[in-house]
């Protein structure tokens, strides 16, 4: 399986988009900040949204769609499935 996940920080207020293999250990590096970067700089730790994928190519494809959007429609696309911006990742780690 493939996932396009995205995070937040404790405010909600930055928003996070990408594609893995492997959502639980992809999860637990964002949540450690072992790699220097954006995840890390934002403190982007909350999993508000995923889709699972069967296919790599339909991932990355939906990945980039989801980063051109505009951040209204990505904050309606979370409340479609979180209303409440509650962190998924809690139950998966």
């Amino acid at each position: 399986m493939y996932y396009v996940y995205m995070l937040t920080n404790k405010s909600n207020s930055v928003l996070y988009i990408g594609v893995t293999n492997d959502l639980v250990r992809r999860l637990r590096e964002h949540k450690g900040e072992y790699a220097n970067g954006f995840t890390k700089r934002y403190h982007l730790h909350k999993l508000v949204y995923f889709e699972e994928f069967t296919d790599i190519n339909q991932a990355i494809s939906r990945e980039k769609q989801l980063k051109g959007w505009k951040r209204s429609k990505k904050n309606w696309l979370v409340e479609t499935k979180n209303p409440t911006w509650s962190d998924f990742g809690e139950k998966l780690i």
